[in-house]
């Protein structure tokens, strides 16, 4: 299995994570899947996660992680899995707010983020207690605790 990240850095941030740190987040995310995978990991600012938010999803506000699937043409073998746009700001606020590490939410946006790629949801409670469920088991594979824990 080989898991392919393009790691783009469209904004000026400091304490980003390292791309070994984002490649292992992503390979934890889709190790189960044992087939080849290509994927964007998109690091914005607050304006172009807003515009992108609203452009595509109609809300008009920046958001912590945007899930672009690509959509493979029937007959067309391509491993492209899709693109993730994070914006480091929001990420930075919420780990503050959430009082959780920066390092722990940052694997928590990419791991959600891929499990949105693969096609999981939260739009309804069920969907969500699906994806949750695997999010915590992926992100205590990194010795990182369960996200939606009260703290």
């Amino acid at each position: 299995m080989t898991i392919e990240l393009d790691l783009q850095i469209a904004c000026n941030a400091d304490n980003l994570p390292s791309i070994e740190q984002f490649q292992l987040w992503v390979d934890t995310a889709l190790s189960s899947y044992n087939k080849d995978f290509e994927l964007t990991i998109r690091l914005v600012d607050i304006k172009e996660s807003q515009s992108l938010n609203y452009q595509y999803r109609h809300k008009d506000k920046p958001t912590n992680v945007l899930s672009f699937p690509f959509e493979v043409p029937e007959g067309i073998d391509l491993n492209l899995l899709g693109d993730l746009v994070i914006c480091t700001d929001v990420v930075s606020l919420e780990a503050t707010q959430q009082n959780k590490t920066l390092i722990a939410h940052w694997s928590h946006m990419v791991i959600h983020g891929c499990l949105h790629l693969l096609g999981y949801d939260h739009i309804d409670d069920d969907d969500a207690r699906v994806m949750e469920t695997l999010e915590i088991k992926l992100l205590s594979n990194l010795k990182i605790t369960n996200p939606y824990q009260e703290t």
